[in-house]
């Protein structure tokens, strides 16, 4: 309690000033909500898992990465007890299409009594059988994944008689039609396969499922806490629907249960994520899957707009026993039931891919309210963004497709990741060597900015405790303010649905800023201030997913490698006082070498930094205007890179050189031959103004000769004729006379 007197105030209580609130983007409202779990701190989450029936690709990782990341802030940042539930869907249409297209693609090729024309005749069947398809498909997707299979396979056939050897010929055969032919087999042979029982299918599911967990590991993606399989969840699916049906909201036509969304749309509200695609049958259509779609589940429906809870198993299909008869769960049945089994008829967060909203998500909220007959099964709705492949739809029709295992290979785990850090988790990512090229620069940011800090930090172990402090300068007291400034604003954006991009520019600009007062050659860092700093940004790469494993309280920067971490050892602490006396007797030869000029000697020192300590994971860094390296303990690995890239580079510098000298030279030659064939144009233009000079003197003198002499002629004549007129005047006197 504030008590104050007359005269003056002892003691005022603060203000309290408007504190930021997490909020997420609520595909409900679409707008960002504040964050209110349902109870206290706990926050109960159910994410939509993979259908195993293929290899994982990007697209799963983008979904999968963006929701690691929020978990992650929510519960190690804002200190939410979070708990996570995925699913895992092991019986799909497309698993059991799968599993009966492999069975039979492998027993048809076992077959060595088929003949090779036999299987000639098959595979022209098949290409025969995909032609039709394309032309009743009107998804443009779909039709260029029907266009690339056609041409491949036509320009197979076209080229299948250079292929003389019949088991050569036979195998061709297999390979080139493997995208089309086990499709043909399931269409005309599916009904053969009817002994199979549910672990056929569920083996397939087993595999992929394996597989998956293997990439999100390898992506660093923290496991769900609960793990739930459809196959499991047999006999809940079941009662869950039932219980539908008892409330009035599910019937049973010819042995499979349909959905009722125009009785529940009166009751409650059908499609709320996705209202104006309430009648989209093409999307249903689909939800329902390839298996189940027919003229006869047209005619088995009440309303167009409805879905299948549970489906009538046909022939070579998986079967479970029900009220009903034998048949299996449709899709969307699935979440509905396993997230409610585990976290309750109520909950906190559902996750999943921006391309489930409707129909599969806006199905599992009307299943979840009609089961309860409640109008609030989740609170908040959180869709991960679309991913483009160089700027294109990602897609397996267009070949537009990268499995998560393909772009381990290029990029390590932390690469994606800060990738996926840089752009919003509700918008369009694109996975592009542009956009790579960003993310290496700024974990390349990041690494040169701990290694740094870890140099400044070193001689903080050779003070004693009272030294490490020191009196807070201007400069220090500056950097302090922009320290502090810069975390409210990342907490500000973490407050705002969880905004990365914002986060990492601010983080890039604390970085910035330090850099800038640690390079400083007028001041002396406040070592002290570092260490907060770098522990601060740890922190947030810890929370970001960025290590692979928690680093220590004392621990800076990237955590060590894997192979690494398996020993208890830590290698720099042992290794620094040896590399130490190296680099400091290196430093003194290499300053006697550069006093004496003994080039020999510099490069010998200069392979000592640049190719034996990098192979022991040991960088040196020299200085112009000082006698002492910097030492940075890396990635031996990292290091071979950095000297294979800066080989090439130097490699890339000589060659531009050459093409450079080689165009310049050509530019002399080529400007060199032009001056000489202007040169020579000139004479000649000179050659033909003499001549055309000397010929217009020459006419000149012609006619100045002709003219004369026409003149001389003319005074001739003049004379002659004076002379005749004289003679003729002189004989007509003589005769008067």
């Amino acid at each position: 309690m504030c008590t104050t007197s007359k005269q003056a105030t002892l003691w005022k209580c603060p203000e309290a000033s408007d504190e930021a609130r997490l909020r997420l983007y609520n595909s409900f409202t679409k707008k960002k909500e504040v964050f209110i779990p349902i109870n206290g701190n706990e926050v109960r989450w159910y994410s939509c898992g993979p259908t195993v029936y293929d290899t994982s690709h990007m697209g799963h990782a983008r979904s999968y990465i963006s929701f690691d990341i929020l978990r992650r802030v929510i519960s190690d940042y804002f200190g939410y007890d979070v708990l996570y539930c995925m699913n895992v869907t092991d019986v799909d249409d497309k698993i059991i299409k799968r599993a009966r297209e492999k069975y039979l693609f492998k027993k048809y090729m076992e077959d060595t009594s088929m003949s090779t024309n036999k299987i000639h005749e098959d595979c022209q069947l098949a290409f025969n059988h995909v032609k039709d398809i394309r032309s009743r498909e009107n998804d443009k997707d779909k039709q260029a994944m029907y266009d690339k299979q056609i041409a491949a396979v036509e320009n197979a056939f076209y080229n299948l008689h250079l292929t003389t050897d019949d088991e050569m010929k036979r195998k061709k055969l297999f390979d080139d039609c493997r995208d089309i032919l086990p499709s043909y087999l399931d269409f005309n042979y599916s009904h053969t396969t009817n002994p199979l029982d549910n672990e056929t299918y569920l083996e397939l599911a087993r595999h992929y499922e394996s597989e998956f967990h293997s990439d999100m590991a390898r992506l660093n993606i923290l496991p769900a806490h609960v793990l739930t399989r459809v196959s499991e969840y047999v006999p809940e699916i079941i009662k869950f629907i039932e219980k539908i049906i008892e409330n009035g909201y599910a019937y049973e036509s010819n042995s499979s249960v349909y959905f009722d969304t125009i009785k529940f749309h009166k009751q409650h509200a059908y499609a709320k994520l996705e209202p104006d695609r309430m009648g989209d049958l093409v999307a249903l259509s689909e939800g329902e899957g390839a298996l189940s779609v027919n003229e006869n589940t047209s005619k088995e429906k009440r309303n167009d707009c409805d879905f299948v809870l549970w489906k009538k198993s046909k022939i070579g299909e998986p079967v479970w026993q029900s009220p009903w008869g034998s048949g299996r769960p449709g899709w969307h049945i699935e979440c509905s039931v396993m997230a409610s089994a585990v976290l309750g008829p109520q909950f906190d967060i559902h996750t999943g891919g921006i391309d489930l909203k409707f129909p599969h998500h806006d199905n599992e909220i009307a299943q979840s309210e009609a089961h309860y007959d409640s109008d609030c099964w989740v609170n908040y709705f959180l869709h991960s963004g679309h991913l483009t492949i160089q700027g294109c739809k990602m897609s397996k029709s267009l070949k537009n497709f990268i499995t998560i295992q393909q772009a381990l290979e290029k990029y390590s785990s932390r690469q994606i990741r800060l990738l996926f850090l840089l752009h919003s988790w509700s918008s369009t990512l694109d996975y592009s060597d542009n956009g790579m090229e960003k993310a290496l620069t700024y974990e390349k940011m990041l690494n040169e900015f701990f290694l740094n800090i870890k140099a400044h930090l070193r001689e903080i172990k050779q003070m004693n405790h009272a030294n490490a402090y020191v009196k807070c300068e201007k400069h220090d007291i500056d950097l302090n303010e922009r320290f502090s400034t810069i975390k409210k604003q990342i907490h500000l954006a973490l407050c705002d649905s969880i905004d990365t991009p914002t986060a990492m520019e601010n983080i890039r600009q604390l970085i910035s800023a330090t850099n800038i007062y640690m390079n400083s050659s007028s001041i002396t860092p406040n070592r002290l201030l570092l260490k907060n700093i770098a522990t601060y940004i740890t922190r947030l790469i810890n929370i970001f997913g960025l290590n692979a494993s928690a680093s220590g309280i004392e621990d800076i920067g990237f955590t060590r490698s894997t192979e690494q971490q398996a020993s208890a050892v830590n290698v720099e602490d042992i290794a620094m006082p040896y590399v130490e006396q190296l680099a400091i007797f290196r430093d003194k030869v290499r300053t006697e070498a550069i006093t004496v000029k003994n080039k020999e000697i510099l490069t010998l020192c200069d392979d000592l930094r640049n190719n034996v300590l990098p192979e022991l994971g040991v960088r040196l860094e020299d200085h112009a205007g000082s006698n002492k390296a910097t030492i940075k303990f890396c990635d031996p690995a990292e290091l071979r890179r950095e000297r294979e890239l800066a080989l090439l580079a130097e490699k890339n510098k000589q060659e531009e050189k050459e093409r450079r000298k080689l165009q310049q030279e050509a530019e002399k030659r080529a400007k060199d031959e032009k001056k000489l064939l202007q040169q020579q144009q000139q004479k000649e233009k000179e050659a033909k103004k003499q001549a055309a000079k000397e010929k217009k003197n020459l006419d000149a003198n012609d006619l100045k000769q002709e003219t004369t002499m026409n003149g001389a002629a003319a005074a001739v004549a003049a004379a002659v004729t004076t002379n005749g007129a004289a003679a003729a005047e002189g004989a007509v006197t003589n005769g008067d006379s």
